[in-house]
């Protein structure tokens, strides 16, 4: 405007040197200046409007203040009209004016509850205190209708009120989740603990109506699957996100009474839940509802069809399995281990693609995820048939081998523990000629060399039950351990010998 005014001004003066000579162009301390100036004005009129009462300048205010206007109601059905619908806030008055539902007579209770569910869809901000009655009775509104829905039958289950109640529930619980993620949105100072919603006081009201209102025996799936689809669906599964714990609690429950009674919607269940694995996997590598999405899971696979369809075991091998190379596995690997078995129980022959996975994304620096793998490994092999162990046995044993020799005492420890398990001893004893050589190495070495000697005690007795499991075959594979020991010794002398000839080669070229 500033410039556009001196602009303007020059133009009218006239132009050419005379006119340049009496009107100068504004310079830039005049820029600033004139900001300045725009910008205390501009904190003026903040501060008259926070000394205003806002609920004098709410919409309803304003327009019951103005001559003649009315909100019209249509007649027909009793609904306020979409015009004068927009321009309620829901305030507190829209709350109160209201009765109670307990007092209204069966014939207007049904339209009350609608009124209800309307008034309940308006978001109240809880980042300041001045609305707090207008809080207060929309909770005590929401109370009201999780009472009304638990303990009435039939009449608010049609079509009409499921529309409503599907408008409400998704206009109060779909938002921009906040997570640790995004550090623009949410900065927390303590990592350690959980960002809880500040709304929750609305939220938890409206899950739990939502929660009844699904599992009631009077809601008929085959209407309320037109507007609980793939959208919402779409849209539910996001806020698994979510920092809050209670939510994602209440959201795996509903979850699960969804997917139980909305047959037609458990394909588009089963798809988006792969799709989030995915993008866990490829793309965020942190999310807070994995260990709920699993639960869910878990229950959903112990459903399936034997034998298991092409679908289900793709979504193990490109969904599941990778789950175990996200940073995050330790907060949901108890779920992730519950899904696998599932699978194993289901089809046995699925250890082996399960166990291999693991040993390829076997986390060779991290000892407290090592240790996670070997209590899991040692709970898969009691499910694996003789069949399954001896295609695996050989990268198996192999591992085995580097967690006995790995320094960190858990890890060795954990790893010597497979021989306290009687079926895997029994599968160790039936493939002892392929096993024995790979593993006697590493048990000899640690029982010698290791720090710890609760490790070194148990290496030594894990020798003692492979001398008594077949005493020929120790032997032998004792005395061939022995020899390549040497072997070994006598190539690191020869590597010695040929580094100090170089260096003194070197001495005498600088000499």
């Amino acid at each position: 405007q500033a410039f556009s005014s001196c602009q303007s001004r020059s133009a009218c003066l006239g132009s050419g040197p005379s006119a340049a000579r009496r009107v100068q162009e504004p310079t830039r301390d005049d820029c600033i200046r004139l900001f300045a100036q725009v910008v205390a004005v501009m904190k003026l009129i903040q501060t008259a409007n926070r000394h205003v009462d806002p609920e004098e300048m709410s919409p309803s205010s304003i327009c019951s203040t103005s001559v003649g206007f009315e909100p019209r109601h249509d007649v027909a059905d009793g609904r306020i009209d979409k015009a004068a619908k927009a321009q309620s806030p829901g305030g507190e008055e829209d709350f109160e004016c209201l009765p109670k539902l307990r007092e209204a007579s069966p014939g207007e209770s049904s339209e009350l509850f609608r009124r209800k569910v309307e008034a309940c869809s308006s978001i109240l901000d809880f980042a300041s205190d001045w609305n707090q009655h207008a809080r207060e009775a929309k909770r005590q509104t929401l109370l009201e209708l999780v009472e009304y829905v638990n303990n009435t039958r039939s009449c608010c289950f049609n079509e009409s009120f499921i529309v409503d109640v599907v408008n409400m529930v998704g206009s109060n619980i779909f938002r921009t989740v906040k997570t640790r993620n995004d550090p623009i949105i949410f900065s927390d100072p303590d990592p350690g603990e959980p960002l809880l919603e500040t709304a929750w006081p609305h939220l938890h009201l409206v899950y739990e109506f939502f929660l009844r209102f699904i599992i009631s025996n009077d809601l008929d799936p085959k209407i309320a699957r037109r507007y609980v689809n793939v959208n919402f669906m779409l849209k539910f599964l996001e806020l698994f996100d979510s920092e809050d714990p209670r939510e994602r609690d209440y959201l795996k429950t509903i979850l699960h009474r969804i997917y139980g009674k909305f047959m037609v919607l458990r394909p588009s269940v089963r798809r988006l839940i792969h799709q989030t694995f995915l993008k866990i996997i490829y793309e965020s590598e942190t999310h807070n509802g994995v260990g709920e999405l699993l639960e869910v899971l878990g229950s959903i696979i112990n459903g399936f069809a034997l034998p298991l369809k092409e679908e289900h075991q793709d979504f193990l091998m490109k969904a599941l399995i990778p789950l175990y190379r996200v940073k995050s596995l330790p907060s949901f690997h108890q779920q992730l281990s519950y899904c696998l078995f599932q699978y194993v129980e289901k089809d046995p022959r699925l250890s082996y693609d399960i166990i291999t996975a693991m040993l390829r994304c076997w986390p060779v620096s991290a000892a407290s995820k090592q240790v996670l793998f070997l209590n899991e490994l040692e709970d898969l092999l009691e499910l694996t048939q003789p069949s399954e162990f001896r295609l695996m046995q050989d990268v198996l044993f192999r591992r085995l081998a580097f967690c006995i020799r790995f320094p960190h005492s858990q890890v060795a420890e954990r790893a010597l523990c497979f021989w306290k398990n009687h079926y895997i001893v029994g599968l160790i004893n039936q493939n002892c000629q392929e096993i024995f050589p790979l593993i006697l190495g590493a048990l000899y070495r640690t029982s010698s060399e290791h720090w710890s000697s609760t490790v070194r005690n148990l290496a030594f007795q894990v020798l003692q039950l492979l001398r008594q499991a077949d005493t020929l075959l120790f032997d032998e594979c004792s005395a061939r351990n022995h020899l390549e020991e040497e072997e070994e010794e006598q190539k690191e002398q020869k590597r010695q010998q040929k580094w100090e000839l170089l260096q003194k080669m070197y001495q005498e070229k600088r000499g």
